[in-house]
């Protein structure tokens, strides 16, 4: 490869670093989950009015199913309604990738999201913040697809699951943080506020999308390389030699000419590429299913983030309902971004220590999910609050382990080129069968049996299945594909140096794209 071509894939600024570009990644990350803890907060989320007997008195509801009027049902929707955004927008993102600059596509998702999460603090009714949060959805999908295959080229590769750990607590801690932003904004100013700063938060990361010089993923070409050239057509070869005919009218009749053979060869070349975008997510989507190392982690994750999305938007209302926390925002926040920070980043320093291959993965994703649950088990039969801070703390030190190791098997299990596809498919399956029914369905139970312990404990049983599947991934044969190129395709130029030009002649000669 030219020297040219390689300036196009790495950032001339001394500036962009990898761990900069880490540091950018995590916060978009963080104001991601952030948004997701808000809506879940006491402030924001709020409660509907309660009347007595005969309606001789009446409390105001407060925050958005106070406004709106939600019973538990429809408020259990709208942690969920952002998923069918997510659901759709992350195949596309991650097919796109292959035709537009994947760094770019981060742009345009982050800047979706700055609208959208605007326009929630607008919102009337019960349908319009559905929309919205939909909205936030096909912002995040861009981001949730494709940065973690930016990270795991650039991350050292006896750290790249810590990389990963330190990416993916931004989640619980984004969370946690987002339960006492939303309590202090939502209480204090109201919760439309906290709709509004978050998108003034995420505006200069957006732009800055747009700025930054692009990046190329390994696995795949660069844009400039797989845009097809235009053919010369037959009129730029035409000369009309006839002494006959004047120049005005063989300008015209070649500009004719012309016209006629782009607008054929437009349209061929779109349902060609068309048909080949189809037929290549076909090709890989077939790849993924028959994947069975792959298969078997995301079905672990589903019953796992069945689990704990339903903790994750009904913990802080269970928490204040079980033990009558009044600051239940705040404690329930404060836990989990301790014991999401700590045990995220455990987990990934676990996995390199062990040495970082996708059975030892396995071995620490069943270990930790099955310890986590049985403490989680044990702090909600706790009738006393202390015992069961305790107990809630170290059961949540656990799960918050399979961050990095879960994500890192994703990653690994396929080849370099698959893993934006890869990353799209598992959070879309964790969502549309683990999180986005659990929210509404632990509504429903509880609007059943109106017993905030009970449903929590059967709620937590789920999370026994998800240790017993990736058991069985441990003794499923693997093999690491990170390094496999056998499809020619993979452009496995570092992404970034750490110092300007650090480019290589061995580069040059022996990694193609």
């Amino acid at each position: 490869m030219h020297s040219s071509s390689l300036s196009t894939m790495t950032p001339t600024t001394s500036w962009f670093t990898p761990k900069r570009l880490l540091a950018i990644f995590c916060v978009i990350n963080l104001l991601n989950y952030l948004d997701q803890g808000a809506i879940a907060s006491n402030g924001v989320n709020g409660s509907k009015g309660t009347c007595t007997e005969g309606a001789a008195t009446c409390t105001s509801g407060t925050g958005i199913q106070g406004d709106f009027n939600l019973n538990n049902f429809e408020d259990g929707i709208l942690s969920s309604a952002f998923m069918v955004g997510l659901l759709v927008a992350s195949l596309i993102f991650a097919s796109l990738a292959k035709s537009v600059n994947p760094f770019r596509l981060i742009g345009v998702g982050s800047s979706v999201w700055t609208l959208a999460t605007l326009f929630c603090g607008f919102s009337f009714n019960f349908w319009s913040i559905s929309v919205c949060r939909m909205l936030v959805g096909v912002g995040e999908a861009s981001f949730i697809s494709l940065a973690a295959p930016f990270i795991d080229d650039i991350a050292p590769a006896s750290q790249k699951t810590t990389w990963l750990a330190i990416f993916y607590m931004c989640i619980p801690s984004g969370y946690a943080l987002g339960y006492i932003y939303g309590g202090l904004v939502g209480s204090n100013f109201g919760w439309r506020y906290a709709f509004w700063i978050e998108s003034i938060l995420m505006l200069p990361l957006a732009i800055l999308g747009f700025l930054m010089k692009p990046l190329q993923l390994k696995g795949f070409f660069p844009t400039d390389m797989i845009t097809a050239q235009v053919p010369e057509t037959v009129a730029l070869e035409i000369q009309v030699t006839n002494a006959s005919i004047g120049k005005e009218e063989s300008l015209s009749l070649k500009a004719e000419f012309k016209d006629k053979s782009s607008n054929d060869q437009s349209k061929s070349k779109s349902a060609t590429k068309m048909f080949d975008q189809v037929s290549s997510f076909l090709v890989d989507m077939k790849a993924l299913h028959l994947d069975k190392v792959y298969v078997i982690n995301v079905l672990g994750h589903i019953a796992y983030n069945f689990v704990i999305g339903a903790y994750s938007y009904w913990g802080p209302k269970a928490c204040y309902n079980i033990y009558h926390m009044a600051d239940a925002d705040l404690v329930f926040g404060g836990i989990t971004v301790v014991c999401g920070i700590v045990g995220t980043l455990a987990g990934g320093f676990v996995l390199d220590f062990m040495t970082n291959t996708l059975p030892n993965a396995f071995k620490l994703l069943s270990v930790t999910t099955f310890l986590g649950a049985a403490f989680f088990f044990g702090a909600f039969l706790c009738r006393n609050v202390n015992g069961f801070l305790v107990l809630f703390s170290i059961g949540e030190l656990l799960v918050f382990a399979t961050q990095a190791p879960v994500n890192y098997v994703c990653l690994h299990c396929v080849k370099p080129g698959l893993r934006p596809l890869s990353m799209a498919m598992s959070t879309v399956a964790i969502h549309v069968f683990g999180d986005v029914p659990s929210s509404p369905l632990v509504g429903v139970l509880e609007d059943s049996i109106n017993n905030w312990r009970t449903t929590i404990l059967i709620l937590t049983t789920v999370l026994f299945p998800a240790a017993g599947i990736w058991f069985i991934g441990i003794f499923v044969h693997s093999v690491d594909k990170f390094e496999d190129d056998s499809e020619n395709q993979a452009c496995t130029i570092p992404l970034l140096h750490e110092k300007t030009g650090e480019t290589s002649a061995s580069h040059t000669q022996s990694q193609e794209c």
